[in-house]
């Protein structure tokens, strides 16, 4: 039993673990913060892209016809809960992207936030989904919302450069 408990031990436990061992040795809590930090620095574009367009693409339309409709907190039209099913599937991804920003890992972010971009305008011109019939202009409208939200947060003119080329050439029916 005792070879096998890092096995078998939560994600919650193995952070108590990881704290109380970064807690007691300050050299320990270097060696943590620079695996940590390996660890986050690895963004996959594609693979965030193909993550985005899974997520939105397995949105079935039987689940649109069960939250639409009336409530007892009024009526919510087909199309206004295919905005909030969509903007419920891309938050996380969100998230991830400012949360390199706040940590200042403003290239991550910027792979992050392209892979984002790119699952968005994958999934607008290649899915075959149903679902995507209710919701037509939203993967559009959620690629201009994270893009906004990228530049608000960006002061560098070669990333700037770089998202908008990137844009060009990946996306380009959508490009500023």
């Amino acid at each position: 039993m005792k070879n096998k408990i890092l096995d078998v031990i939560s994600g919650a436990e193995a952070l108590i673990i990881l704290r109380q061992l970064e807690k007691n040795d300050p050299a320990m809590r270097k060696k943590i913060e620079k695996m940590a930090e390996q660890l986050i620095k690895e963004v996959d574009m594609e693979g965030i892209c193909e993550a985005v367009f899974f997520d939105l693409d397995q949105i079935e339309v039987e689940e649109l016809w069960d939250r639409a409709g009336a409530s007892r907190n009024g009526y919510t039209s087909p199309e206004d809960m295919s905005v909030e099913m969509i903007e419920e599937a891309i938050e996380p991804y969100n998230r991830e992207f400012v949360k390199y920003l706040e940590l200042g890992m403003t290239k991550e972010a910027k792979t992050y936030c392209m892979g984002i971009l790119k699952g968005l305008y994958k999934y607008d011109h290649e899915s075959g989904s149903e679902f995507k019939d209710w919701a037509e202009d939203v993967p559009g409208e959620c690629f201009g919302y994270i893009l906004e939200e990228w530049k608000k947060r960006t002061n560098n003119e070669d990333d700037q450069m770089e998202m908008d080329k990137f844009i060009n050439n990946t996306c380009g029916e959508w490009a500023c």
